[in-house]
């Protein structure tokens, strides 16, 4: 019995004594989801991206509404870049059925303040993959008065540009850049955001393996975060619309590079660009348009807003989404306006992803 009690008493002293178990590792913590900040549609007006033609407000608002009401009369896109202006019409200053000193006639002043007045930023995207030969010509002929004329509109409208060049053999870099150093000298980059003619951006590929020449230099020269030029770029969309994953891999060679090319591609800030989705495609409109819960731009937010920097930057998450695009982009299917608005898909987005307008300064790192 006293064995018994002794043996009893050992064992509690072991049980209460003993080493310390470790405790399981806990799983890292998730980075923070980073706030969206751009969250924009480029606009091809009515007539698939040429804005040939003046239109009133109200006929115009009866095709877009969406764009400036979700539902609740906030906007459902902080951003709207009308596309498309061909640059050498701007670089000539051409004046035609379509065309006034070098500006499509549907870009007026009366359109960019239905937006602005609602608190969107807008921008004029030089360019597009059907004016590829027209950049090449205006930027052999004279890059910086082509410049400083994309400048002037800038300032005429209050809007800021985007350069959409979209040669991928060969681009006139040299050129290029003439084109956005004369545009800086007369609208210097701007942190802040305040200035809108200061908003001077650059589409590039989805991913590192498209437009490599232009990306490489941009991404090298442009982008950087210490010394910026261009505010950001635009990973514009796929071919096709493709899964959030098959986007995500595609955003990610921006972020990573491509140290195996010759010459290499740095890696790209998060915090300098932004992902692309489609709104329609194929004759219909898609869940980016009309249902947020099962959309592209869902299932893809938490990449946007926490994928860490790899090579470039400081801060976790892109700046945010762009969607392609508003009212007619093509001559077959159908876009964005009624019956097929885009309240419940890119608007309902807005509000699940606390979008803020107007858009606000936009991190630098």
């Amino acid at each position: 019995m006293r064995r018994s009690v002794l043996l009893a008493t050992l064992l509690l002293v072991l049980a209460t004594t003993g080493p310390a178990v470790a405790a399981p590792p806990s799983a890292p913590a998730p980075l923070a989801a980073t706030p969206v900040q751009v969250y924009g549609a480029w606009h091809c007006g009515d007539d698939f991206c040429t804005w040939g033609t003046a239109r009133t407000v109200a006929q115009f608002d009866s095709q877009n509404h969406w764009l400036v009401d979700r539902g609740d009369g906030r906007p459902s896109v902080n951003l709207v870049v009308l596309s498309f202006v061909n640059p050498l019409d701007l670089l000539r200053q051409t004046t035609d059925a379509t065309t006034l000193d070098g500006v499509p006639r549907g870009m007026t002043a009366e359109i960019v303040q239905y937006f602005t007045a609602r608190g969107v930023r807008v921008m004029l995207s030089i360019g597009g993959i059907t004016y590829t030969d027209d950049w090449d010509t205006a930027l052999a002929e004279n890059p910086a008065l082509l410049g400083q004329r994309a400048a002037a509109v800038a300032t005429r409208l209050g809007v800021g540009i985007e350069i959409d060049y979209e040669q991928n053999t060969g681009p006139n870099l040299s050129g290029l850049q003439s084109f956005i150093d004369a545009y800086r000298a007369v609208h210097p980059y701007d942190a802040t955001g305040g200035r809108a003619p200061a908003r001077l951006t650059i589409d590039v590929a989805a991913g590192d393996r498209w437009l490599i020449d232009l990306n490489r230099k941009a991404t090298a020269d442009w982008l950087r975060t210490d010394t910026p030029v261009l505010d950001y770029a635009n990973a514009m969309v796929t071919a096709r619309p493709v899964s959030a994953s098959t986007a995500q891999a595609s955003w990610q060679e921006h972020v990573d590079g491509k140290a195996q090319y010759s010459p290499p591609v740095p890696p790209l800030a998060p915090a300098k660009f932004t992902g692309a989705v489609y709104l329609a495609y194929g004759g219909k409109p898609l869940p980016e348009c009309v249902d947020y819960a099962t959309s592209v731009q869902k299932a893809a937010a938490p990449y946007v807003q926490s994928v860490a920097p790899h090579g470039a930057g400081s801060t976790a998450g892109m700046l945010g989404f762009m969607f392609w695009a508003a009212e007619r982009p093509s001559t077959r299917g159908i876009g964005t306006v009624p019956p097929n608005t885009c309240e419940g898909g890119a608007g309902a987005g807005a509000t699940a992803l606390a979008v803020p307008v107007p858009m606000p300064a936009l991190r630098q790192g």
